[in-house]
């Protein structure tokens, strides 16, 4: 993806100066400065992708108004008012990625993005930012949806939408009133169908998901528009959308061929080489013996497409210098399995919201679900439930996902440590795609708490008994004491559990002197967190419970104070140019 080319307009003003040199700073320092001449400015338009002005907004609405041309081409603008404390996309909201820009730029200075687009306001995505290519009526449809009237989302290929309101339903309440059509099939025979229950043509957005893979072999040296026209001509047979294509694929020997390289860059999508012993371990309709005397496969296109792991639904088509096969992608439903972290809001990740506000279905452990209901956008359905479902949960999640719907499945601290990921890996997810979305874990949020006690080598061990035998804990217990591991206890004491605790610290006191540090972190960055410092001869486990998380010092733990005396943990990572202190150089005098 190519970084977007950003102009800066300035003037005078110290404040702006200094404000568009912080911007440049946290953007990477990718962007072009420019005084206030509207000289300048109208040349700028041409080359920059997106405009960030600091001059005032009517200033900046006079100046760009005889330049505005094409909503999909000008650049978008986005105003920063003197003070900093609003930014504007001015013009290019969605296509232009005004809206987008003036998000990340309010985060930069901590000023608030006020957007305007409709869409934006009342929490609707647009259908011209998906991220797809699209055709047809898009303010007609926008609008219906806009206005909460039925529109109806037709999947011929069942890859994942994003939210929409409840209005917007592949079966609406009412008849509807617009089309979402979701397909691969050429867009101009799509706006002409009649609607199945009205019997008329309706408003029509057609949306084309990158699910078209074309395989391509060739002779040496054939032009690049040679190539062009077989594969418009193949897809125009098969009425298929070339706005729906994702990739070019064929043999590795032709990987630096001048032609499709240059068909490549010419429609912006990868060119993905195979070796010849892949593509010939394919069972493709169309062999040709010719071929594999040539080049090592009996097939190129077809076989390339088929390596790819797309379905083959148009075989090889063939001109005198080149071969075309087309292969659609499969429609996999997407779960993402997010880390919520130890629950307050600041320790949950960016991508971790982005990928709940982009769910269309959210599932959880209630108390889990709760914590980020609002950031679930309006018309999600939500599956929350009790303790002790995990194995129902998980599954209503991966059916849903194999439904070609977005699906989230929420835990607390990270995904793949006590949590989620691994019942879902566990309980199969061919055919879906699975994204794990880490989180901060119980452990790092307590060791931030009391310090650094996991500054050096450490384990984690789960006392619960649930699934797996004691035995293997104790087993754990015993490595980790022996090994002078720090360790941190997940699941140290219930109602029940009261036992194993104290045999836990009767193993460690076997390989520790009772003053070692250990302490107890309940409902970690909460508002009832409680910290407990303690040592192993004094600590009493019954502070403890399902909340908490215990930390078990090593041999070097030791407690330090700062501020006003408050007493911090650290276990020393022996940096070589920490000081050394005088009773480790009497050691290592009196023993060399």
């Amino acid at each position: 993806m190519n970084t977007p080319r950003i102009t800066q307009v300035v003037g005078r003003s110290h404040t702006a100066q200094a404000r568009a040199d912080h911007l440049d700073q946290a953007l990477g320092g990718t962007t072009v400065r420019l005084g206030a001449a509207t000289q300048e400015l109208p040349a700028a338009w041409a080359e920059s992708d997106l405009i960030i002005s600091h001059l005032a907004l009517g200033a900046t609405t006079r100046i760009i108004a005889p330049l505005l041309a094409d909503k999909k081409t000008d650049p978008g603008v986005v105003v920063v008012d003197e003070a900093g404390r609003f930014v504007v996309p001015l013009v290019g909201g969605h296509a232009g990625g005004a809206n987008d820009l003036a998000r990340q730029v309010a985060d930069i200075i901590g000023g608030t993005a006020v957007l305007t687009t409709a869409t934006d306001a009342l929490g609707v995505p647009a259908l011209d930012t998906l991220g797809w290519p699209y055709h047809g009526d898009v303010a007609a449809v926008t609008r219906a949806i806009l206005d909460g009237r039925p529109v109806r989302v037709v999947r011929e290929h069942r890859c994942p939408l994003p939210p929409l309101p409840a209005n917007v339903a592949e079966s609406p309440a009412d008849d509807p009133v617009a089309r979402l059509v979701v397909t691969i099939r050429d867009a101009d025979s799509v706006l002409g169908d009649v609607d199945a229950d009205t019997g008329t043509t309706l408003p029509t957005v057609v949306l084309h998901p990158p699910a078209l893979v074309i395989g391509l072999g060739c002779n040496s040296g054939t032009d690049v528009d040679h190539l062009d026209r077989l594969i418009h001509d193949t897809l125009r047979d098969a009425d298929l959308a070339v706005d729906a294509v994702s990739a070019f694929t064929t043999i590795d020997l032709k990987a630096g061929e001048l032609g499709l390289v240059q068909l490549s860059a010419r429609h912006r999508h990868p060119l993905v080489p195979y070796p010849a012993e892949q593509l010939a371990d394919q069972n493709v309709p169309t062999p040709s013996a010719v071929v594999a005397g040539h080049v090592g496969s009996p097939s190129v296109s077809e076989a390339s497409v088929l390596a790819h792991g797309a379905d083959l639904v148009v075989p090889k088509h063939k001109t005198s210098d080149a071969t075309c096969a087309i292969g659609v992608l499969p429609a996999r439903g997407r779960l993402t399995v997010v880390g919520l972290g130890p629950g307050a809001r600041d320790l949950l990740t960016p991508r971790a919201v982005r990928a709940i506000q982009d769910a269309t279905y959210v599932v959880g452990y209630a108390p889990y679900v709760r914590q980020i209901r609002d950031l679930v956008r309006p018309g999600v359905q939500i599956y929350a439930s009790k303790m002790g479902t995990e194995q129902e949960r998980t599954a209503a999640a991966i059916a849903r996902a194999r439904l070609g719907e977005a699906v989230v499945l929420v835990c607390s601290g990270d995904p793949a440590v006590y949590a989620m990921a691994s019942p879902v890996l566990e309980q199969g997810t061919d055919g879906i795609d699975v994204v794990i979305v880490p989180g901060v874990t119980a452990s790092l949020a307590a060791s931030a708490i009391l310090g650094a006690p996991l500054g050096h080598d450490h384990a984690l061990i789960s006392l619960s008994d649930l699934h797996t035998t004691w035995d293997a804990i104790e087993r754990r217990v015993h490595a980790a004491a022996q090994g002078d591991f720090v360790t941190a206890l997940y699941n140290p004491r219930s109602r029940t559990r009261t036992w194993q605790l104290p045999r836990v610290l009767e193993i460690m006191a076997e390989h520790r002197p009772a003053t070692t540090p250990i302490a107890v972190v309940t409902q970690a960055e909460r508002p009832r967190q409680r910290v407990v410092v303690s040592t192993l001869g004094e600590f009493d486990p019954k502070i403890v419970d399902m909340h908490s998380l215990v930390i078990i010092g090593s041999s070097t733990t030791t407690v330090v104070t700062s501020g006003g005396g408050e007493h911090k943990l650290v276990t020393p990572r022996d940096y070589s140019w920490m000081p050394t202190p005088p009773e480790e150089t009497a050691t290592k005098e009196t023993h060399p």
